[in-house]
């Protein structure tokens, strides 16, 4: 469903929220969300506000995943930029690299490390008990959670399942109104782990609350890297009917995308913004990885940090959804956006967190 010029600036006024969610080692150089209840200060060996220095440890799917890890990287930047620090980036080439990449930093007296990615967290925990000294934050993985739970270790944690809501509710609607007979959509995930399988229920939730009768396929690629996988799910799903597919594969799923541009139909991305890879964009669930990268930066710099877990949900703005394509319809936008402020209210809860 190819486009014309975007208007998604109007749009953004209705539905976006402000402030955004490679092979080897390399240097670079509102209200608070909710918190769980928490754990101990670790108290800084600078003053406050004085520059740390911050090593970020990316998963497999490296900078160039245009998700997750990416968004990372931008809130490390906008620290150096803002905060002072000195930001140093280390890509992971395999799960084997995460322990000996994440001790090198500890190791270097980095006063900050952080790992991305719920594939980490026993890495995290293992080295977070190694180095107690030096504090840890985790993308997507719960501090709580861990069996030793480390003082030293910050879980940043989003509800997924509220931004796919939300993108399977527009999907819903927008099928509904142009899908004809059988409207199918489906989604394309990478691993089976937590934070997919929230993105993928809050989906399939969104969905069926817009429109019942909409079928809904789901295929896993096992793999965040290699786009081919994403983009074979989505073409196998787009040949049984699907006229919107939502990727929450990282890099893979950008393969996914590419298939729905190919065959005319609409995608949805995730984590980041992903409207600039087209008009076939419908929209994006938003994960602000960025915003989380960044406050625990500067709580570790003014000497507030703690270990527990963070939680970023819509009613924070941590989670959302991106540009709009522009040719979707009013009354479409202002059901979206109803239905926006009941989860931020809690009207709408319990959104499903995986399979079902």
């Amino acid at each position: 469903m190819h486009r014309p010029e975007p208007l998604w600036i109007l749009l953004a006024l209705v539905l976006v929220f402000a402030a955004g969610c490679g092979g080897g080692e390399g240097d670079t150089g509102g209200s608070p969300p909710e918190t769980a209840a928490a754990a101990t200060l670790i108290e800084s060996d600078e003053s406050a506000g004085a520059a740390i220095k911050v090593g970020l440890v990316t998963d497999i799917g490296g900078l160039d995943d245009r998700s997750f890890n990416f968004l990372a990287h931008q809130g490390l930047e906008r620290a150096e930029e803002e905060l002072g620090v000195e930001g140093r980036v280390v890509v992971s080439r395999s799960n084997a690299d995460y322990v000996p990449n994440l001790s090198a930093l500890a190791q270097q007296d980095y006063d900050l490390v952080i790992g991305v990615g719920f594939l980490m967290a026993e890495a995290i925990e293992a080295v977070a008990d190694r180095f107690p000294d030096t504090r840890f934050a985790i993308v997507d993985a719960s501090q709580e959670a861990m069996k030793s739970k480390p003082k030293n270790v910050r879980g940043l944690l989003f509800k997924e399942q509220e931004a796919g809501y939300l993108v399977g509710y527009l999907a819903g609607l927008v099928v509904e109104e142009t899908g004809g007979t059988n409207p199918t959509v489906s989604s394309v995930g990478g691993q089976k782990i937590p934070p997919v399988d929230r993105y993928i229920a809050g989906f399939r939730a969104g969905v069926r609350a817009a429109s019942p009768g909409i079928t809904m396929l789901n295929g896993y690629s096992q793999d965040f890297v290699d786009q081919a996988k994403c983009k074979e799910i989505a073409l196998n799903q787009i040949s049984r009917g699907s006229i919107v597919v939502f990727q929450v594969a990282g890099q893979c799923g950008l393969g996914a995308l590419n298939a729905a541009e190919e065959q005319n139909v609409d995608g949805i991305g995730v984590d980041a913004d992903q409207a600039y890879l087209g008009d076939h964009i419908l929209t994006s669930a938003l994960k602000k990885v960025d915003v989380a990268v960044y406050q625990t930066v500067q709580e570790v710099q003014d000497g507030t940090f703690a270990g527990g877990d963070t939680v970023f949900d819509v009613a924070s703005g941590g989670v959302g959804l991106g540009r709009v394509a522009p040719n979707v319809s009013g009354d479409i936008l202002a059901q979206v956006s109803a239905a926006q402020a009941r989860i931020a209210s809690g009207a709408i809860a319990n959104i499903p967190e995986g399979p079902g």
